[in-house]
């Protein structure tokens, strides 16, 4: 054998010189290029293994009785009629799991199973494990439970404020409070009524936005296995495996050392998975019991009661200006219905409030935000957490101060734009803000200034803008350890690993350090190994929340990929007797810039370093820096890294005979920093846009009320009766990406995944109202609000009355 073929095979289509010439004179080499997903075809081929794809040896399979009250005293459970079943393995209740679990630590306030109380139709209560789904079922129809039906909590307003004598739906903390209150929150910064008082204009309204849910493709799946060692194994269709993790071991009194989560491929989140439920405790109690695998795949009916989604919010808003338009000062009161849990829910107070506040400057602010216990189910994070139902109030508010005003809504946007402002009113920092380049690119291609209040009756054009964060300052638990980490392995052939903890959902999250990696050490892309969310392997990250992933991971990919790329650069500048910042790492090869016809494959220059320095391996982390919040309490929460901007226009046109609203067109400019990947970001933008279209005009959590036999229950729990769109609905969605570098990013990157939804409802009423001179406050826009709002007889007289004074003219007039 020669000596030659012992050397590491190069890279398959590694550059040329010319293409090496090419790269090196681009500021990226990977970055910024149009990337396949590093999962794309696992799951074009169908090769991609889902939770419920997994089915281990010995599988066993449980499922979950639901009570059918909505609120209601547990007082007795005989399961000895079910345990009696042949093939049933073991029952649990929640006796057998004492131990209240949340994912925000100060508002645990659910078993595994419900011990005491229903609070629910839909609330778990036993659960069967059995050698299939046919027994487990057959086994639930054989648990009886004694209750004590309640009367249950449906009104949010009744809720906050409840009738003498009425039983809560949680127990008080502390004698004399309101058990239905889970979070209240008042903030103000500034003399908000003395601003008031010398606005020249004030605009009221009210607001109410329904509740909507997640619908993923993949339902809620998880399997547990603990083995003869003692060690439990969770597999789960969780986006938080880390969180997940901690909640088994504490709740099951197990040492978080012999506890390990793995998340498999997940078919779709967006906030729905993004917390510890039911299954994954009852899995891993049942397989304790049984000895045997257990899974549970909850039914369609049953992802809508695990719910966790859009909080139904009634908003009330008082904005003040000054005959210019200039925001003096914004009086805002949010009530959240926050179903029958905490969820996430306190900071959903905060969200509703903390993130408003750009990218516009505020002469003053108020907001005071109440979440209430419903018996419904609980609310949590969905796209765009917190701020999507305030911001629609608000885009609208700025559309009828405009209106009021004579002004273009796009001009009134841009007289009230933060502009270089370093810090928020409420102290959150901003260091990039692209905010007005979105402006600019929705009007340009929307053709706006050409058709705005031009357009014939029954079409119309609205705008709306918003920003949102880039991950969230604090974790969900306190710590000082950082919020994200990474390993890399080098291996002698060029092949390359990477290990992170951050949870893939379908948004990109595996790619994204792949093509981090490929760019500081110049290993092709598909020469990169990515191994995520599995406890046991890889390094904590905190989960796939808060558009956190691409930031805070991708720091600290980034740092190890440096520190790795400096250690093989200086050793070849050693070899090579030139200066370390001659050698560069590229295309697949390692060369000196300067005179690019010295170079070596990638491989060999990996082997140089490691026969000198040892095995190629380094970490890297991130963890937020101290300066990006206001030092007042509650300032931390809503604080992040980075913000990102976004302006929607959105084209509409309305049957004014049947309320029928169309939307044939929206504009979506977003400002994520650098586009890593504008593929990914692209995605991300027009999934967002569809998301927030199908809330605006079709979507919504609702409830069988007090007159009915049934107060509490779902009106549509399946995906027959709740509407979303399908791509026959879906408008055509314009991206338009816009690139504000950020100093804390990786490479000035900032988040994709939330923002681009926000603007997407606003957008839409106030497209509504140019086409028909209507305003809809209250989501959806379905077709009989929308008919009945028509019914007004000065609708037509206000949309003539728009045409008549175009804003253009008015505005020149001021």
């Amino acid at each position: 054998m020669r000596p030659e073929d012992l050397r590491p095979r190069q890279a398959a289509g590694a550059a040329s010189e010319e293409e090496l010439r090419e790269a090196l004179a681009r500021e990226f080499a990977v970055v910024g290029s149009r990337a396949r997903r590093v999962d794309g075809a696992a799951k074009l081929t169908g090769r991609a293994l889902y939770t419920d794809d997994l089915a281990p040896p010995g599988l066993l399979h449980a499922r979950i009785l639901r009570s059918p009250h909505a609120h209601a005293r547990i007082l007795a459970i005989d399961a000895s009629a079910a345990l009696a079943l042949e093939g049933v393995k073991a029952v649990v209740t929640g006796r057998d799991m004492p131990v209240r679990y949340g994912i925000i630590p100060w508002t645990r306030d659910e078993y595994p199973l419900a011990l005491d109380k229903a609070r629910y139709i839909g609330d778990a209560v036993a659960a069967v494990a059995a050698v299939d789904e046919d027994t487990a079922d057959a086994a639930l129809r054989l648990i009886r439970v004694e209750y004590q039906p309640l009367p249950p909590v449906l009104d949010p307003r009744e809720a906050a404020d409840p009738p003498e004598g009425a039983v809560p739906v949680h127990e008080p903390a502390k004698p004399g409070r309101n058990g239905n209150v889970t979070k209240h929150v008042h903030l103000e910064f500034g003399d908000v009524d003395a601003k008031l008082a010398e606005s020249d204009v004030v605009v009221e309204g009210e607001y109410y936005f329904e509740g909507s849910t997640h619908t993923p493709i993949e339902p809620h799946c998880a399997i547990g296995w603990y083995d003869a060692t003692g060690k439990l194994t969770v597999w789960s269709a969780t986006q938080v495996p880390h969180y997940l993790h901690r909640e088994l071991a504490r709740v099951l009194d197990l040492d978080v050392a012999r506890v390990r989560v793995v998340q498999p491929v997940v078919g779709g989140a967006f906030g729905g998975k993004s917390e510890p439920f039911d299954l994954e405790f009852c899995v891993a109690k049942l397989a304790m019991l049984t000895g045997r695998p257990v899974k549970i795949l909850y039914t369609r009916e049953e992802v809508f009661y695990a719910h966790r989604g859009r909080h139904p919010m009634l908003t009330s808003h008082k904005l003040g200006a000054d005959r210019e338009g200039h925001i003096l000062a914004v009086d805002a009161r949010n009530l959240l219905d926050g179903g029958a849990y905490a969820s996430f829910g306190l900071v959903t107070a905060y969200y509703s409030g903390q993130l408003l506040t750009a990218p516009y400057r505020f002469g003053s602010y108020r907001f005071d935000a109440t979440r209430v216990y419903t018996n419904k189910p609980a609310c949590g994070p969905k796209r765009g957490h917190g701020s999507v139902q305030p911001r629609f109030a608000f885009e609208v508010q700025l559309d009828k101060l405009a209106e009021r005003l004579g002004l273009d809504p796009i001009e009134l946007r841009r007289r009230n734009f933060m502009a270089d402002a370093p810090r928020t009113i409420n102290e959150l920092r901003v260091q990039s803000n692209g905010f007005l380049q979105c402006l600019d690119a929705v009007e340009r291609a929307s053709g706006w200034k050409e058709r705005f209040r031009k357009l014939p009756w029954g079409r119309g054009l609205g705008v709306a803008g918003s920003c949102y964060i880039s991950g969230t300052n604090y974790p969900i638990y306190p710590n000082d350890m950082p919020q994200s980490a990474a390993q890399i392995q080098v291996e002698r052939s060029g092949r390359v690993t990477v290990f992170v903890g951050a949870s893939e959902i379908g948004q990109g999250s595996d790619t994204v350090p792949a093509m981090i990696v490929a760019e500081e050490l110049g290993v092709p892309l598909d020469y990169v190994r990515v191994l995520s969310a599995d406890t046991d392997l890889v390094p904590v990250d905190l989960g796939a929340y808060s558009s956190r992933e691409t930031f805070m991971m991708g720091n600290a990919v980034l740092d190890a990929a440096r520190t790795l790329r400096d250690l093989v650069a200086t050793t070849l500048a050693g070899a090579w007797s030139i200066p370390t910042d001659r050698v560069a790492l590229c295309g697949g090869w390692a060369l000196d810039v300067a005179s690019p016809e010295t170079r070596i494959p990638i491989s060999e220059a990996f082997n140089l370093a490691e026969a000198k320095h040892g095995s190629l391996g380094a970490t890297g982390s991130y963890n937020t820096p101290k300066d990006v919040h206001g030092s007042y309490r509650g300032g931390t929460i809503g604080a992040s890294p980075a913000y990102s901007f976004t302006a929607h226009v959105a084209e509409v046109e309305v049957e004014a005979e049947t309320g029928v609203v169309r939307v044939g067109k929206i504009w979506v400019a977003h400002d994520c920093g650098r586009a890593l990947n504008p593929v990914l970001v692209e995605g991300q933008m027009e999934g967002s846009a569809y998301m927030g279209f199908g809330e605006a005009l079709m979507e919504a959590m609702t409830y069988k009320d007090a007159d009915h036999g049934k107060a509490g229950l779902h009106n549509g729990p399946s995906l027959l009766d709740y509407r979303i769109p399908t791509s026959l609905d879906t408008p055509e969605i314009c991206s338009l990406i816009v690139e504000s570098v950020d100093p804390e990013g990786p490479y000035g990157a900032k988040e994709a995944g939330e923002g681009p939804l926000h603007p997407s409802i606003p957008a839409i009423a106030n497209a509504i109202f140019d086409a028909v001179g209507v305003r809809i406050d209250r989501i959806p826009f379905d077709p009989p609000r929308v008919w009945r709002a028509l019914q007004d007889p000065g609708a037509r007289a206000r949309w003539q009355g728009c045409r008549a004074s175009p804003p253009e003219v008015a505005a020149a007039a001021d």
